[in-house]
């Protein structure tokens, strides 16, 4: 058998495809492995690249197959997908894997580390505490205006809302009392988890160099910053700031064609959690920046005058995410204009 220089490794739960080649590119290996052979099975091969798609678990069998001297390469799905030949099975993807990772300009993502890990798991916990959150708020406001109790809006004012449930002037049936002290229960259960994890975020940012950098740029606060500095593993990767606001999905989609350029809404592509958190964190600076009196004659005042706000929210994530890219690699303090 000729040497094996490049494996294309189909990850699953159990069953594992491997498709290997050679110098030439040609298949001199195809093999199904269980989950607790692969770590084995590596072991016994000479050092060669690895390519793997970035979907479930790729991150740890990465920093697993590199550590015995392979070099492990992670690969969009999306980019994997054109060298699939007809058929999809686990043989298939894994030769569109193999072919995929020899290509020059098939791009590969970086591999997270442990401790970057840890808190992507951390904002996820956040995020998933966060929906049932609003979900509680939205069901404990629905059934008390039922019965003529109601608040004013925003988060704020549900802890009255929450009070009155227990309070016995409070027109409200026994049976719909006990069922909304179950939800009021769980509500302020939540909010007490979220703010540990808030309070994790922040100690996090303490620890980190880049974190005291990140917090000089208005708009972004220690919870983005965490988010950016779990989500992107190494942002000198990108050759420029374009390519990182690209990456976040906060460019407009191209169908171009013929020599005319048409552009529509944002692709929306790369990190959710980043995108919106930057989203969030323009819409927060535009209604600071607003009360100032050159807010009219600067590049964001200029931009609202004759385009919706969310929009020109957009707008200033996508240069948030330039600004970020500039600091960072930089390793320089934001400087206003």
């Amino acid at each position: 058998m000729e040497e094996v220089t490049t494996i294309g490794l189909d990850l699953a739960k159990r069953v594992f495809q491997v498709h290997g080649a050679d110098a030439k590119g040609r298949p001199v290996l195809q093999k199904k492995l269980r989950r607790e052979d692969v770590l084995s099975f590596f072991a016994k091969l000479p050092p060669c690249i690895v390519g793997m798609e970035a979907c479930a678990s790729p991150h740890y069998w990465a920093r697993e197959i590199r550590n015995l001297g392979h070099d492990a390469r992670m690969i969009p799905a999306s980019y994997v997908k054109p060298y699939v030949a007809r058929q999809k099975n686990d043989a298939a993807d894994a030769a569109a894997i193999c072919e995929a990772v020899t290509r020059p300009a098939v791009r590969s993502a970086p591999i997270k580390s442990l401790s970057q890990q840890a808190a992507r798991v951390v904002h996820r916990t956040h995020e998933i505490l966060s929906r049932q959150r609003v979900s509680l708020i939205n069901a404990i406001r629905s059934h008390m205006a039922e019965f003529g109790v109601i608040a004013a809006a925003g988060p704020q004012h549900v802890g009255s809302l929450v009070e009155r449930i227990s309070h016995s002037e409070t027109p409200l049936p026994d049976m719909v009392r006990a069922a909304l002290s179950i939800l009021a229960d769980q509500l302020i259960a939540l909010t007490k988890q979220i703010n540990e994890l808030e309070a994790q975020m922040r100690k996090h940012c303490r620890k980190e160099p880049e974190a005291a950098r990140l917090l000089t740029i208005p708009g972004i606060g220690p919870i983005t910053t965490s988010a950016i500095l779990a989500g992107v593993p190494d942002i000198r990767g990108f050759k420029s700031g374009r390519d990182f606001a690209a990456w976040l999905g906060l460019v407009p989609r191209q169908n171009s064609s013929g020599g005319k350029e048409r552009l529509g809404r944002i692709t929306k592509m790369g990190d959710r959690t980043i995108r919106r958190l930057l989203v969030i964190g323009a819409m927060s600076t535009i209604r600071w920046s607003r009360s100032k009196e050159s807010f009219a004659e600067s590049w964001l005042g200029r931009i609202i005058a004759r385009k919706p706000v969310k929009l020109a929210a957009v707008a200033l994530a996508n240069k948030m995410a330039r600004i970020i890219w500039a600091v960072m690699t930089r390793q320089e303090t934001y400087r206003a204009a």
